[in-house]
């Protein structure tokens, strides 16, 4: 009984209310009543006063106002004239100034290019901060340009900065070096607020979608409307177009060469007509710039005067009066001239200075281009018509029916298979004195060498005291000419006739070519002894790479006393650009100069080719001729050479 009782006081509330466990709350489900369940529920009554698109509004993104109104006040900064007073010649604000193409992009490029600036000032004095830095861009562009020999680029740093001395130039050239984010994109140069000052990298924080809204002159324009959007996209493409065109036309006729013969007596007017609208106003301005062209002192002094009269915006123009200035003022003038008296002493005048003689050859050799083209057009007209003429003969005979051919020949069956290794005779006569000796296996057979023939009464052999001056230099250890070399001594140093000499070796062949060198050499010397290297080319081919360098070796020791560089180009050894034009005498085989003259970009090189000689000595009798006859078409096709080949 007292277990019952024990047990059942154990159930009690005092025994069991500290070990009763509390809830967890958290993970009752507390929907509330107005949460929806996912059923469809109407929208009767719960959409009160607004109707889809009644809060559309027409007002521009205030994000956009912002940064057109931060560009347009960076425009007025840019062009107001007070704040730039305070700018100094390194001012970190370089990069905001208009009309430079070159501004740095790294730090390392914004200090050299500090130097830079620093050494222009000191050589053109206190100048203005934008002429400063225009003239980098000059000197950048001359530094930078891969296609100019160093010759050529210290002329233009002479003519930009004047005269430096060696040290000045070597640093010079070694900051052109360190300025290495030079060119590239045209859009990256223009990206130059991005550039993060400690990296030097671009950053694109945003994308400029509303760079469209400016038009051409950096003016910012209101968005139209989507109804004229269409049209105002055809405007723009059609500017853009526009100036595409313009700019790539001022382009073109940078990069083109200007030649003599496009230089007429109104070729200035014709350039000017792009600027000036105004027929009276462009006539008048190209007799100012012939004026000035004329008098001016030097290219410095017509450059200033032709910005001063022209203005900034035809700087590309300036740019080629002052590249061409002899050849524009020369040409001009005699293009212009109202009697052949003053025609006769203006060519006399070119003729005498080297420099305008150039041009004036330049204008006879393309008279001489167009003769040689209509002589072949007319040429050709004839053919045809002779063609045209004997086939409608020859199409129907006299009773109206076709006419066959007579007779079919093979050409194939015709060709002579044995060629130049046949031989016909039976039996060999030998000279008197001749014999035979057997020997193991061969046979021996001594001919005896010819006597010379006598000399003479008056044939003799020429000292080279009686040589020109400037060609005893070349002959060196030699006291006369032998017999060969005295008989075509007029024919190859004084005449430009074409020349065949066949003579076994030993001949002194080798000579007769120098001569023939030497009377080319001689059209070049100027008055002080020097001689223009960069105005001819003689190329001297040879069957075989061996005979190529022994050629070199030889004509390199017997030419160093006139500065001509000779050159080797077979197939070891080839030559860059930059090396063909340093040289003035190539030797090569016969298969490296036709790849030379199939080559359209080398013509640059052909042209300028006054003299060829050809060495057949090894070379196989049925591969000269037909070797002969192509580098004859080449030869004549060229106008520059076939003027003098020989």
């Amino acid at each position: 009984m007292a277990d019952v009782t024990a047990r059942s006081l154990q159930y009690e509330y005092k025994a069991n209310s500290n070990l009763v466990l509390q809830a967890d709350r958290s993970l009752i489900d507390r929907t509330r009543r107005d949460e929806p369940t996912g059923e469809v529920l109407s929208l009767v009554g719960k959409l009160e006063g607004t109707r889809m698109g009644d809060k559309a509004q027409r007002t521009k993104p205030q994000m956009q106002e912002e940064r057109r109104a931060k560009r347009r006040k960076r425009d007025e900064d840019r062009h107001d004239i007070n704040k730039m007073k305070g700018y100094t010649l390194l001012s970190e604000g370089i990069d905001e100034m208009v009309g430079i193409i070159y501004k740095p992009k790294t730090k390392e490029t914004r200090e050299t290019y500090e130097v830079l600036l620093s050494f222009i000032q000191a050589a053109l004095g206190d100048q203005p901060r934008d002429i400063l830095c225009g003239a980098a861009d000059e000197v950048l562009a001359v530094l930078k340009n891969e296609k100019l020999r160093d010759k050529e680029r210290r002329k233009e740093i002479d003519l930009l900065l004047g005269q430096t001395d060696d040290t000045r130039y070597h640093v010079l050239v070694n900051l052109g070096k360190k300025i290495t984010d030079y060119g590239g994109d045209k859009e990256i140069q223009n990206m130059d607020d991005n550039i993060d000052e400690t990296y030097g990298v671009n950053v694109q924080f945003e994308s400029d979608e509303e760079e469209g809204d400016e038009d051409v002159y950096g003016e910012v324009r209101e968005e139209a409307s989507d109804d004229d959007m269409e049209g105002d996209e055809a405007v723009v493409r059609c500017t853009l177009s526009a100036n595409l065109v313009a700019s790539g036309e001022l382009m073109s006729s940078k990069k083109k060469d200007l030649h003599p013969r496009d230089i007429d007596a109104f070729w200035l007017q014709r350039q000017l007509s792009r600027f000036y609208d105004d027929a009276i106003v462009s006539q008048k301005k190209a007799d100012e710039v012939l004026e000035i062209l004329k008098t001016a002192s030097d290219d410095r002094e017509c450059e200033n005067q032709l910005v001063l009269l022209l203005g900034f915006n035809t700087f590309d123009f300036i740019k080629v009066l002052r590249q061409h200035r002899m050849m524009i003022l020369y040409c001009t003038l005699l293009a212009s001239a109202q009697s052949e008296a003053e025609k006769e002493r203006i060519m006399g005048k070119m003729e005498a200075d080297p420099e305008l003689s150039k041009f004036l050859y330049q204008l006879h050799e393309t008279e001489k281009e167009d003769l040689i083209r209509e002589e072949r057009s007319r040429r050709e007209r004839v053919r045809q018509s002779r063609m045209d003429t004997d086939l409608e003969t020859m199409d129907l005979d006299q009773g109206g029916e076709a006419l066959a051919p007579r007779q079919v020949l093979d050409l194939e069956d015709l060709v002579f298979t044995q060629g130049s290794h046949f031989m016909a005779n039976k039996r060999c006569q030998l000279p008197d004195g001749s014999f035979r000796r057997q020997r193991k296996g061969y046979e021996e057979v001594h001919v005896p060498a010819l006597k010379p023939k006598p000399f003479s009464s008056e044939e003799q052999l020429l000292p080279v005291e009686k040589l020109p001056k400037y060609a005893q230099a070349g002959f060196e250890g030699f006291k006369t000419l032998n017999r060969i070399q005295s008989k075509l001594y007029r024919a190859a140093l004084e005449t430009d006739e074409n020349l065949l000499l066949c003579a076994p070796t030993g001949a002194g062949k080798t000579n007769v070519a120098l001569m023939c060198m030497l009377r080319e050499i001689g059209k070049h010397i100027n008055m002080d002894g020097t001689i223009n290297v960069d105005d001819f080319k003689i190329i001297y081919i040879a069957p075989m790479r061996s005979l190529v360098q022994e050629m070199v070796g030889s004509f390199g020791k017997r030419l160093a006393t006139y500065g001509i560089t000779v050159a080797e180009l077979t197939g070891d050894h080839q030559l860059c650009k930059e090396e063909i034009s340093a040289t003035q005498i190539i030797v090569c085989t016969p298969e490296k100069w036709d790849i030379i003259t199939r080559k359209g970009g080398e013509r640059t090189y052909t042209q300028l080719v006054r003299l060829i000689i050809l060495v057949s000595r090894g070379l196989n009798p049925e591969l000269l001729w037909p070797f002969l006859q192509a580098l004859g078409f080449v030869v004549a096709a060229d106008v520059s050479v076939a003027f003098n080949p020989k």
